[in-house]
């Protein structure tokens, strides 16, 4: 039976391998983590056969939520195809899909309105623009650098990942604070959101000015963070269009099986609909 190590030379030839591929950089730092997670586990040993399996075992018996342990093993198998340990790959969770989203993580358009009028009056002009960029659009926050002067000038940006490009409208109000904003920050080209040394800000930066506002904005912590101003984007582009194709066009979906999961009601309106069936005697 054979022993497979895991190198840092070999994490450095897949990092290249998904940069080629155009994988978005917050993507390749979650799949180098879960590499890194498994490699510290298993210490000074060799994988075995076996290793990735008792490695899920471990993790379920952590308490390790079904996703996040599904999401760690699409990391590792990536892995060890890219090596030619094929026979490493392990089996995925059989999940049931959820009927309703957690209500503790729900983003409601009323938080989300909280939160930028919250950091307008703290001053913090470029984090309120940054989250109204952000759920107008819904990009992700790793698609950010394409909102540039010129995106602006033109209404729309193009947004190029895993080699597909997408045009992202720019509602023309959004274009107006935008323009604004970048004068007064004495932008006339290239990306919009920078730090003061004229740096693209990082997806850590941003999740982290974003968790900082809600204390004062009285708004549950596990609610803030960017990607759930993307999925209040979901849900609302689809209350009023009811057109789940042409809304994975709009979010860069291959699949409409992913944007579905976006679509998933909170639990309070699954209870609603329950309640309606008038089923009770």
């Amino acid at each position: 039976m054979g022993r497979f190590e895991i190198t840092e030379k070999a994490i450095q030839r897949y990092i290249h391998s998904l940069k080629e591929q155009e994988y978005a950089q917050g993507s390749i730092e979650k799949y180098v983590r879960d590499i890194r997670a498994l490699k510290k586990w298993v210490g000074h040993q060799k994988l075995e056969r076996q290793t990735p399996v008792q490695w899920k075992t471990y993790l379920l018996e952590a308490n390790y939520q079904p996703r996040t342990i599904n999401a760690m093993l699409s990391a590792l198998n990536s892995f060890f195809r890219f090596m030619g340990w094929e026979e490493l790959c392990v089996k995925y969770l059989k999940i049931q899909r959820n009927l309703f989203r957690n209500t503790e993580r729900e983003l409601t358009k009323s938080e989300y309105i909280q939160l930028v009028q919250t950091a307008e009056q703290q001053g913090k002009h470029r984090l309120a623009l940054l989250t109204e960029t952000i759920c107008t659009t819904g990009i992700r926050v790793s698609e950010v650098k394409y909102i540039t002067a010129e995106a602006v000038q033109a209404g729309q940006a193009n947004i190029q990942l895993k080699g597909k490009i997408r045009t992202v409208l720019i509602p023309g109000k959004l274009c107006k604070k935008l323009r604004k904003y970048a004068q007064k920050q004495k932008i006339v080209s290239g990306e919009i959101f920078l730090t003061r040394n004229n740096r693209s800000l990082s997806r850590h930066q941003i999740w982290a000015e974003m968790k900082k506002l809600c204390t004062a904005a009285g708004i549950t912590p596990s609610k803030v963070f960017p990607h759930n101003l993307r999925y209040l984007f979901a849900r609302t582009f689809y209350r009023i269009h009811k057109d789940v194709a042409r809304l994975a066009d709009v979010l860069g979906h291959s699949s409409i099986e992913t944007t579905r999961i976006y679509l998933i009601s909170s639990g309070t309106e699954h209870m609603r609909q329950i309640e309606r069936l008038g089923l009770l005697t």
